[in-house]
Order: structure tokens, then sequence, then C-alpha cells
């Protein structure tokens, strides 16, 4: 094995050149089918459109958007110019979606209308109300001065924004030599994507991933499952995330194959385009793979195509592993890292044994060095000693966006990335995930972190203090649980909080658990054990005759 100094332009124009003809992106829903070479072209056009609008080198182009066609098409058009692809939750909303804003310096937001509980339309006007009176490519915002343009993915029209007919036509308009020396000016260690994730410390940070991370992160977890040009990936989890942009679309970009799209989750849609399309490898978070194997109508679809997959993003039922196996004809493995880590840090091979891709996370990338330390002494944990998963090597990320400070406490003087997680490693290479140092709770493979919840639950009134807390959920892995202490005389219920959160952070972050204490678990020396905070909430749920499901 061996890591490759290309960029993603790079790789997208080799396939185009080796294989023109082959299928590359397939929607089945839809029939729309892109070979290399066909794809490679639409990239280029709209990459020449970007430039016509003051996309250069450096500028940060923002993507709002489930899994459409146009989102990877962005994704190449800014890798081929230099540009960095800011990924945006689909889940955000309006305070989310204005902090990330501002935050990540965003130039150009590209769109779509929305999902079923989001207008994102709508909320882009509130955040730029200038777009409803100024000229397209003339935007200046008053709170966001260095955002420039807001393009539609979509034939649309809508004031003040482009729509991608618009932005081809200006591709149009740009030279080809313009094009090519702007991808001279592209290295595979400038950044290419930056994603927003938090820590136990207060609100989202912006990941700085390189192409050298990510196109080489996806090309070993191909390796690793032994991918060919000649295999389909099914993917189904949201582009906005490392699962689906790196561990799917990087594998697929790196081996040439065929990746074919799910816009948004539906088990019986991906039932359908596996048999349809003799998909060999899906990929899916343990709620994803539920929901497929209780679909009423699984009997009905041909799974014996697959023969690989992931399933990742929280914690794996070992029951789950194995129904999988037989019942989908593949032999799943599962990924451990995190979005610093591009994302992976371990793998269970697709040669390992049943009993190490059931209950391990398997063992280190190439050219990484995983390292579980003791979190007191900083020292390397013998086998089968618990301590912190931590990582060095070409898939650490470059950076939190303007943030060092936040970087150097994450990033150790001898290089290593501290995960928050707690793990052993046995006496044969394998990783077995045990526990969190940090707050996080992954619901069903999204992340969510207690201090923002927290900090967003303050503004309620009648709240005096306020704790978020993990309550252990059969179904997404995690739930949240608000443990709330009012000042005196206040009378809050558990639907007050949950309306005063709804419209405004996202659904998955707010509480499906709401506890009103009198106080929190302390150490001697007053400090919140916020671990205790589990246990509590079982406890105050079994009196209220309440089983987590």
């Amino acid at each position: 094995m061996q890591l490759f100094d290309r960029t993603l332009g790079d790789w997208l124009e080799h396939w185009a050149e080796v294989s023109p003809d082959k299928e590359y992106l397939v929607y089945s829903d839809r029939n729309l089918r892109y070979t290399w070479a066909q794809f490679n072209e639409r990239v280029n056009t709209v990459a020449k459109g970007l430039l016509a609008l003051g996309v250069e080198k450096g500028s940060h182009v923002g993507i709002w958007a489930t899994n459409v066609p146009d989102w990877l098409t962005y994704l190449y058009a800014c890798a081929k110019i230099g540009a960095v692809y800011v990924t945006v939750n689909t889940n955000y909303k309006q305070n989310e979606l204005e902090y990330l804003v501002e935050n990540s310096d965003m130039h150009t937001l590209c769109l779509i209308d929305g999902t079923f509980e989001s207008d994102y339309i709508k909320m882009t006007y509130e955040m730029l109300p200038e777009l409803k009176t100024c000229q397209r490519g003339f935007l200046r915002s008053k709170r966001f001065p260095q955002m420039r343009n807001v393009i539609y993915l979509g034939q649309e029209k809508h004031r003040g924004m482009y729509n991608t007919p618009e932005v081809l036509l200006l591709g149009q308009t740009v030279s080809d030599q313009r094009l090519n020396d702007a991808k001279k000016q592209v290295s595979c260690h400038d950044v290419i994507n930056m994603q927003y994730t938090s820590g136990t410390t207060g609100f989202p940070k912006g990941v700085m991933l390189s192409h050298h991370n990510i196109a080489n992160n996806g090309f070993l977890t191909g390796e690793h499952m032994k991918f060919t040009s000649e295999d389909k990936l099914c993917c189904c989890v949201p582009l906005f995330h490392c699962f689906g942009i790196v561990l799917a679309t990087m594998n697929v970009l790196t081996h040439g194959c065929t990746q074919v799209m799910v816009e948004r989750f539906d088990a019986l849609l991906v039932l359908a385009s596996i048999h349809k399309e003799r998909c060999t490898a899906v990929y899916g978070v343990p709620t994803m793979f539920i929901a497929e194997l209780n679909h009423p109508m699984f009997d009905m679809f041909d799974m014996s195509c697959l023969r690989t997959g992931i399933m990742a993003g929280s914690l794996c039922p070992i029951e789950l592993m194995r129904q999988v196996n037989t019942k989908m004809f593949m032999d799943v493995t599962s990924v451990y890292g995190l979005t610093e880590t591009s994302p992976g840090m371990t793998h269970s091979r697709i040669d390992d044994p049943a009993d190490v891709r059931y209950t391990t996370v398997g063992s280190d990338y190439e050219f990484t060095e995983v390292a579980v330390i003791d979190p007191e002494t900083g020292e390397r944990c013998p086998d089968g000693v618990q301590g912190e998963m931590c990582c060095r090597g070409y898939n650490v990320m470059k950076g939190y966006y303007k943030n060092p400070k936040a970087t150097a406490e994450c990033i150790d003087k001898n290089g290593f990335l501290h995960s928050g997680d707690l793990g052993i490693k046995d006496e044969n290479g394998n990783y077995r995930i045990t526990g969190r140092i940090k707050d996080m709770i992954i619901r069903g493979g999204e992340n969510i972190y207690p201090r923002e919840i927290e900090e967003f639950l303050y503004h309620l009134d009648g709240v005096k203090d306020v704790q978020v807390a993990a309550v252990p959920s059969k179904k997404y892995g995690e739930e949240v649980g608000a443990f709330i202490i009012l000042h005196e005389g206040a009378n809050l219920t558990e639907s007050d909080v949950k309306d005063f959160c709804k419209g405004k952070i996202s659904r998955y972050k707010i509480p499906k658990y709401v506890f009103f204490v009198d106080g929190f678990p302390l150490t001697g020396s007053g400090k919140i054990q916020k671990y205790k905070l589990k246990d509590l909430s079982l406890e105050l749920l079994a009196k209220q005759g309440i089983v987590p499901v």
C-alpha cells in the first residue's frame, strides 16, 4: 500500500482518462447516470462558473444540501480551483447556520429548497435580507461581509441568487486556460474540506482537512475491503459527514468504481437501489441497517450481490452485525475515528475473523500510529489496559479554523491527536472502545455536544442551572437528557422545554428526556460528576415506569 500525492481533481481526471465510459455516479430512483468523462466535463464547467463569480484559491464555499446530484459536482469544482468546501449540516436551524457562515468566512453558499422541517430559502433570506434587493453578484451583507454569492442547486430562480444553469452558462464564458492556471496552483496538502464539529468547551469548530488527508483515508478504507473498479457502493449516509464524503466518496474516487447515491435515507429506496444496480457494498449507521432488515418488503429484494460494507457512526450491536452478515450476505466492517482524523483511525478488515469484526473496531490504518495513552500520566498503556485513544499520521487534521488554542489543546507536542474516547488494545492489535472522556453524546451517528445545548437552555426563563448528558437508548445508542434546576417559584414542564427548542436548534439535539432535579452529583471539590447523570437518568425513568427505547 502507499499514500498518493494527488488532489481530488487529479483523481477525477485520472479516471476520466482511464475509464471515460464507465459509470461513476448513479441515482437509481430517477435513472440519472454520469460516466467519469461526463461528470468530469460538468465539474470543469461549474469550476469555470465559480471562477467567473469570484471564487478563487482559498475561498470558502458552503454546501447546504442533502445528497443531491450536484453536491459532488460542486465539491470537485472547488477542488480543481483550490476553494474550500464547507459542509453545512442539513439539520441546522437559523442560529446554527448564521454561526457557521460567520465563523467560516463563507464567500459563496450553495443550497437546496430545504428538508421537510426546514425552509433553507426562507432562512437564507432572513440571514441575508440584502438578497431581496441586490443584483446578483453584488451582494454586500452588513452582518456577513465575506459573503458574495448564493447559488440555488436547481432550475428555479430566487431573487438575488444564481442557479446551477446560470453557473454553467457563466462557465462557458471562461477559458480552459484560466481553469488550467487555477489547477496548477492547487497542492494536495491544501485544505479542500472544512467540517464543523464541537467540543466540550463550546461552539462548533471548523476542522480543516486536506486533499491528502481525505483521499488517502478513503483509499486505504477501500483497500481494507478489497475494492476494485468493478465495485458498486450504495451511499445512503449524508455527504456532509466524513462517513459520506470520505469513507464512501473518497473510496469510490480512488478506486474508480461506481457510487450509487440515495438522496435522503429511505430503507425501501436503499433496498431497491441495491437490488436494481447490483451493488456490492453498502454503508450505514446501525439505525439504518435496522430499518432495512426490518422493512416489511425486505424479502422482495435480492441482496446476494452484496459482499461488504461499513457499519459505523455509533456503537454497533454485535447481534445486528451478525444479522447483516447473514441476511444481507455481506462481511460488514467497522471504522473508528473522528472528523479530526479524516475520519478513520482504526478499521476491521474484510479478512478478519467474524468475532474480530463484530466485537472490535479493528486495527490501525496504515501510515498512522494509534496509541492508548493514560490521561493522567501521558504514558502509553499496556495491552488490555484502558486509556485515551490517540492518533498521529497523515490523517490528522491541519487544525481548527482560526482557533490555534483549541488546536493545541487537541494535538499534543508529540503530534498525537487526542480523541477524548477511551479504549483498550488487545494482544492481537485490535481495539475496543470502552467509554468517553468527553461529554459528547452520539445519537444514531450524530455527534451532540452538551455544552451547546446547555448554553441554549440557559436562555429559557425559569432555568437556574442545567446539565445535559446521554441517556441510553436501544434504538439510537444514546439520547439527549436535560437535567434542570429551576429558580425558586419557577414552574416549567417537559413540554415547555421541548417547545422552547423546536425550530431553534436541530431536532436531533432537542432533549428526549427532561428531568427536574434539586442538584447534581458532585465531587469532593464541588465539580459536577457528569458521568453519574446517565445512571441517575435510569433511576428517575424507572421511578416513572419508563423504559428507554
